[in-house]
């Protein structure tokens, strides 16, 4: 299980409180693992025409799912978000991430 700190708790829950409308979060689901799929996929010459397409849908989901929600960005303020982003959407797919004000999974 990943145990994020104190301070990528606090970045999950200001990037969860920037994502609130269902038709960002779905627009999300859709172009965050669209976006990190590109990046193996165009280490290669073959691939690189893929992974640009992937790569640009991808981000066109984001975007639109930002005029949905009616905000910014998270990454326009705090680059890390970039990174906040993909560990949000795995959390959403049930990857065993818990953050560190959660009770449930606090270490024994």
């Amino acid at each position: 299980m990943l145990r994020l700190n104190d301070e990528w708790t606090d970045l999950m829950h200001k990037y969860e409180a920037d994502h609130t409308d269902p038709r960002n979060q779905a627009c999300h689901k859709v172009g965050i693992p669209l976006i990190a799929a590109s990046l193996p996929v165009g280490a290669t010459i073959v691939g690189l025409p893929l992974a640009a397409a992937m790569f640009t849908t991808g981000w066109a989901f984001q975007f639109t799912g930002h005029y949905f929600e009616g905000k910014k960005p998270s990454f326009v303020d705090d680059k890390r978000n970039l990174v906040v982003g993909l560990l949000w959407w795995l959390k959403k797919t049930g990857a065993p991430i818990s953050l560190s004000d959660d009770p449930a999974s606090a270490p024994s």
